[in-house]
């Protein structure tokens, strides 16, 4: 299945939906097909010349040829940190009590496989298992059942447990190990007609054209078929612009830190204790201080410093690194793998310095030499000593876990931000959920680290990435779908996203790896709260009639919505169809000249009330809602109102400025983040 690799091409028809079969091509393009998508996506994907698949996207009964682009792949605490447990006690009246853990619910997960066997593993190529790791920690998170006494290599200790820990899972292996578009549809269309209430998908990569995004036009079909999308948001961070999945169909999942560290101690020789994070299995004798020199000091000869500095392989002189603590720092290549090269070079440990751009965001790793990994600050410290002396010594201590640990959570520095570069009036990331240092299930068939010099095997590992956050938002989805069976998807989602919050355990704004405050382009409408998400009050409903109007706002050809559509009458855009009419739980504004203004209807999930609208304003525009009281007689029923956005003139901001909104009872606060740019000049 390699062999396709980079070849192939995926063409989405609607010409022929109705008899189960592709759109018709050529016959040399129909010998080189390798999937036909014909149960709910019709298209097919084929090894085809650049000509061949540019005469196939002349038919106007194709909606898109595209490349099958290849996609990045983006625990035993987590769950206590989101106040669905304490202690190890499932907390009374919690969402996992109520849903009764996730059962009747179906979570896919589109990923690597999955494998969490120990011992041999004869797996095949051709199978789902998993011989990454990757997606059986992702699908372990969303809904791996309850195992007691897991941990990696000792720390952590405790139950493992998914989202939803009673929900049947189902597992779709698309990456091998790249996952390429034409295996992820394949993948989609299959769990469409399995049946799955949730499908999970920790992949992604640069934002395009939805009608040329594989994952977008998967999920898309998914949500007509009343399936949520949940995905990552990206590794990209922490630089604006980055987020990928951001079509409105999806869900699209931040990453940030829990109230949990492993902290492994930094102790050097004149006296200054700092604290990193560290799995290392392996500890220093204690007792004992070791010298300590800047990897860019011990490069080998015609190595240059900066190569060194950062611990590439091949950089270092065993004849200076050999008994000694090695400081390297973070970029480039992987952190584990820095480890491997000094332990190569003969050292004995080693301190991980952050670089500028990773600032506070520090993570454990099961390094394969005693180690721990500092903060930008704490390495500037640990220089400033090497060069303050000329016989620098250090210890690292052995990692200890540490509970409830504050600020938390913190977004993580790689976690990909707003705004969204395809559609700017679509505010994204959704949400942010823990997704640094998790523990979860890990497959036997690979190392901790995933490097092909660790020959260690684990069945749980603790890794970090916007990967691990989404799951936890699966298996929070699937909960909500177990308890309220007919939701549609974008319910849960507002159900999720208004009802999160954006204040840390220490009731202070949430703040990003540099200790700035924060603001939806990192964490969306905030941090997930599962218990709060049972009981919104209010959600913002949408249709899939609403996602086609919404394409023909953003200036989808009408006659290729039809395509797809499922109506037996052509699709025609709406005269009205306007993006600021979108039912989105957030607002985005991105070129303010004058006055915006946005529609919007909340549907009635409670019992009957008057909600009252309260709003914080962006700096530099004033904001008004119509009416400003809502009342709700009944269950189902749905209300408009209007939001009107000003701008101040001279004092509006040049750039993104962020407010809020929220519908009140008194009892349910149904809060959505407002993001507003002032038109060019």
């Amino acid at each position: 299945m390699r062999g396709r690799e980079g070849s192939g091409a995926t063409a989405l028809g609607g010409a022929a939906r109705q008899s189960g079969v592709v759109t018709p091509c050529p016959q040399k393009a129909k010998d080189a097909i390798f999937y036909s998508y014909s149960k709910h996506i019709n298209g097919f994907a084929a090894n085809l010349e650049e000509e061949e698949a540019l005469k196939i996207a002349e038919d106007p009964r194709v909606v898109s040829v595209f490349e099958s682009k290849a996609w990045e792949l983006q625990t035993t605490h987590s769950w206590e940190f989101l106040g669905l447990e304490k202690n190890g006690t499932v907390e009374p009246g919690s969402l996992w009590e109520k849903a009764r853990y996730g059962a009747d619910t179906i979570i896919a997960n589109l990923d690597t496989g999955y494998e969490a066997a120990v011992g041999p593993l004869n797996s095949s190529y051709n199978t789902p298992r998993d011989e990454d790791g990757h997606g059986t920690h992702t699908l372990s998170t969303a809904g791996g059942n309850f195992v007691s006494n897991a941990s990696v290599f000792g720390y952590g200790d405790g139950t493992a447990k998914g989202g939803s820990p009673k929900a049947r899972l189902a597992t779709y292996k698309v990456c091998w190990p790249d996952c390429y578009d034409a295996d992820i549809l394949a993948a989609f269309d299959a769990a469409i007609a399995d049946g799955v209430d949730i499908i999970s998908v920790s992949l992604g990569g640069l934002p395009t054209d939805y009608f040329n995004d594989g994952i977008a036009i998967g999920a898309f079909h998914a949500i007509k078929a009343g399936v949520l999308v949940v995905c990552s948001a990206g590794n990209s961070g922490p630089f604006d612009g980055t987020v990928s999945n951001v079509a409105p169909w999806m869900f699209t999942i931040a990453a940030s830190t829990m109230d949990r560290e492993f902290a492994a101690y930094v102790e050097l020789g004149n006296g200054k204790k700092l604290m990193g994070q560290s799995l290392s299995p392996d500890s220093l004798p204690a007792g004992k201080m070791y010298p300590v020199v800047n990897a860019a000091d011990v490069a080998l000869p015609n190595v240059s410093s900066q190569d060194a500095q950062l611990c590439e392989p091949q950089t270092l002189d065993p004849t200076l690194v050999k008994g000694k603590i090695v400081v390297c720092l973070r970029g480039v290549t992987a952190r584990v793998d820095k480890g491997e090269q000094a332990l190569f070079a003969g050292a004995v440990g080693m301190i991980l310095a952050n670089d500028p751009a990773s600032a506070n965001d520090v993570i454990a790793d099961a390094h394969v030499l005693p180690a721990s990994m500092l903060s930008y600050n704490d390495g500037v410290t640990v220089y400033a000593y090497l060069n303050s002396t000329s016989a620098p010594t250090a210890y690292i201590t052995r990692p200890v876990s540490l509970l409830y640990t504050k600020p938390a959570p913190v977004i993580a520095s790689f976690s990909s931000k707003g705004p969204n570069t395809v559609t700017p009036g679509i505010l994204k990331p959704d949400i942010t959920a823990p997704g640094v240092s998790v523990i979860a299930a890990w497959s036997n068939a690979t190392s901790p680290t995933g490097e092909p010099f660790d020959n260690r095997r684990v069945a749980y590992n603790c890794i970090s990435g916007t990967s691990m956050s989404c799951p936890h938002v699966s298996g929070v989805s699937g909960l909500l779908k177990t308890l309220y069976p007919s939701w549609s998807p974008s319910a849960i989602r507002s159900a999720i996203m208004t009802t999160a919050r954006t204040r840390d355990n220490e009731k202070e704004p949430i703040m990003n790896a540099t200790f700035q405050k924060a603001d939806p382009f990192s964490y969306g409408a905030g941090h997930v709260r599962p218990n709060r998400a049972m009981d919104p009050g209010l959600v913002y409903d949408l249709t899939t009639n609403d996602y086609y109007n919404f394409l023909c706002a953003v200036g989808y050809n009408e006659t290729l919505i039809s395509l797809f559509s499922d109506s037996s009458v052509p699709y025609k855009c709406p005269k009205t169809a306007n993006l600021m009419n979108f039912n989105y739980p957030s607002f985005s504004v991105p070129s303010l000249s004058g006055t915006a203004t946005l529609w919007r209807t909340l549907k009635n999930v409670g019992p009957p009330a008057i909600y009252t609208a309260f709003v914080h304003a962006p700096l530099g525009t004033s904001v008004s809602v119509k009416p400003g009281k809502l009342k709700f007689d009944f269950l189902g029923q749905e209300k408009s109102f209007k939001l009107t956005i000003k701008s101040n003139g001279a004092g509006a901001a040049e750039d993104y400025v962020f407010g809020h909104l929220t519908w009140t009872d008194d009892v349910h606060y149904v809060r959505s983040p407002i993001a507003v740019m002032a038109a060019a000049a």
